[in-house]
């Protein structure tokens, strides 16, 4: 047992040594340089779902997916396709550049033919199912930097190549509260600013959820992720999303990104 701790103290020790002895960015930069990442002024992808429970038994979706700046705001919607039992639910934000400034999400549900505000304290909930959060539905691969402390822990090999580890823990109990995890680890690809890996712990320490991101490959000049894999350690559940069709050049119709258009969804 102490050789075992003393061999897991020496890598520790390693790591939190490579970020001070190799000068690595710091946290806070590597998390500016994620969000600093060119993803194009528009974008609308294929987004394919495949929810897996513990035992093997999967369900499996289709959206189309949405993104657009309006200046420094950047809207987001997601339409689904199928299966029939779905279809026509929508999802829309509006993320707000303003300091401060809660963003704005909406999910309509065709059952209901009712359009629901999601709360900012629900942002950390499972959306619709899948083991993704309505948080990170919004940021895609970027990250919610403000709302985090950042903390560079060195340098790891992941995915044949050598990623920044760096380390986000909410800035105080209200925002732990609110995205559901007390502290996410990010292995971040340096020459995509991508992650490439991420571990999620809740409040008390324990393991959450885990993200894999692949198949990162260039979109006209746009580095893009087409496979993410979610699982979750509470219940053995996991998400796999394929990204596919996905096109940065064609305008995308602003009147798709407002609350109206929910309903009407996308053709």
């Amino acid at each position: 047992m102490v050789k075992r701790f003393a061999i897991a103290l020496l890598a520790a020790t390693c790591l939190v040594g490579a970020a001070a002895g190799e000068g690595l960015p710091e946290g806070d930069e590597i998390a500016r340089r994620i969000n600093a990442r060119d993803d194009g002024n528009s974008a609308q992808r294929t987004l394919e779902m495949e929810l897996i429970d513990r035992s093997g038994h999967s369900r499996k979706r289709s959206a189309r997916l949405l993104r657009r700046w309006f200046g420094q705001e950047k809207r987001l919607a997601l339409f689904y396709l199928s299966p029939a039992t779905i279809k026509d639910t929508a999802f829309l934000v509006h993320d707000f550049p303003e300091p401060g400034k809660d963003d704005a999400q909406w999910l309509y549900l065709p059952a209901l033919r009712k359009v629901r505000r999601i709360a900012a304290r629900d942002r950390g909930k499972n959306f619709l199912g899948t083991d993704m959060s309505y948080e990170d539905m919004k940021n895609e691969t970027k990250v919610s930097a403000e709302d985090h402390r950042w903390t560079t822990l060195g340098e790891e090999a992941c995915s044949e190549t050598t990623c920044l580890v760096v380390e986000a823990v909410p800035i105080d109990e209200e925002t732990t509260r609110a995205v559901g995890y007390g502290k996410v680890t990010y292995w971040v690809d340096p020459e995509v600013w991508i992650a490439r890996r991420a571990e999620y712990v809740d409040a008390a320490g324990r393991p959450k959820k885990s993200a894999l991101v692949s198949e990162i490959r260039q979109v006209d000049g746009i580095w893009t992720a087409h496979h993410i894999e979610v699982r979750s350690h509470k219940n053995g559940h996991r998400t796999v999303f394929r990204i596919s069709e996905v096109d940065y050049a064609t305008e995308i119709d602003p009147d798709l990104f407002t609350e109206r258009s929910l309903r009407r969804g996308v053709r």
